[in-house]
C-alpha cells in the first residue's frame, strides 16, 4: 500500500492499472497530496512490486485469473468501510481496471463521496450501474477494443454522471506509458481537481 497522510478531512483512495503500483501511480499521489489531503493507494495484486508496460498480456492475464473485478471491488468497498468514519470527504480515483473498480463501487449510497475514472473501458460491461454519488470519467477518443463514443452514449444521461473526452488513446495520462498525450493529460488533471474543489465547496 502506497500512502499519504496530511491529517486532512479529505481522503483520496487512488486505483492502479493491472500493472500494479508502478512509477505511475506513485506521481499521481505524491501530486494529490501536496493538495494537502490524505491519499492511499491499496495494493489490489497483492504482489511486491509492479509489471513492467512490456509484460502488459502478463499483468492482464494475472488481475484476470488471480484478482477480478468482483474481488477488486470487495477490497476497495472494505477498505472505503474500513476509512469510511476518519473522513468527511472520501474520493476513489482509478485508472483503467481501477476506474471500473471505482464505478463498481458507486452503486452503495454514502459509502464515498465522488467517483473519478481515468479510461475505464470495462465500464462497459457494467452499464447498469448507476452511481450514487458525483461521477466524473475521462475517456479516450479511441480505444483498441471498442469504440468510446458508444460507451459514453449509454452514460452520458445518468444520474450523477459527467464525462468528458480527450484526444488520444488508451493511456494518454501516463507520462511513462508511449501512449501519452501531454495536453490531454494535463487538461484532464486540471479538470479533475475543478470538479473536486467545486464539490467540496458545495458541501462546505
Amino acid at each position: 500500500m502506497l500512502s499519504y497522510y496530511n491529517q486532512s478531512e479529505t481522503c483520496v483512495v487512488l486505483l492502479h492499472e493491472i500493472y500494479g503500483i508502478n512509477q505511475h501511480m506513485e506521481d499521481i499521489a505524491k501530486r494529490l497530496s501536496e493538495y494537502q489531503v490524505d491519499v492511499i493507494c491499496p495494493n489490489l495484486l497483492e504482489r511486491d512490486g509492479s509489471y513492467s508496460y512490456c509484460d502488459e498480456a502478463e499483468a492482464y492475464q494475472n488481475f484476470k485469473e488471480n484478482i477480478g473485478f468482483a474481488v477488486g471491488v470487495e477490497k476497495v468497498k472494505e477498505l472505503l468501510y474500513q476509512i469510511r468514519d476518519e473522513y468527511e470527504f472520501i474520493i476513489v480515483l482509478g485508472f483503467s481496471i481501477g476506474a471500473t473498480i471505482a464505478w463498481l463501487c458507486s452503486d452503495e449510497e454514502g459509502l464515498c463521496d465522488m467517483i473519478i475514472g481515468y479510461y475505464g473501458s470495462r465500464i462497459r460491461d457494467y452499464t447498469e450501474v448507476i452511481p450514487k454519488c458525483p461521477t466524473l470519467l475521462f475517456f479516450p477518443e479511441s480505444e483498441v477494443s471498442f469504440n468510446p463514443v458508444d460507451l459514453i452514449e449509454i452514460l452520458k444521461d445518468k444520474r450523477n454522471v459527467i464525462i468528458q473526452q480527450f484526444q488520444g488513446k488508451h493511456g494518454f495520462s501516463d507520462l511513462y506509458s508511449d501512449k501519452y498525450c501531454s495536453n490531454s493529460a494535463t487538461r484532464a488533471e486540471r479538470e479533475m481537481i475543478n470538479f473536486i474543489r467545486d464539490y467540496i465547496s458545495l458541501r462546505g
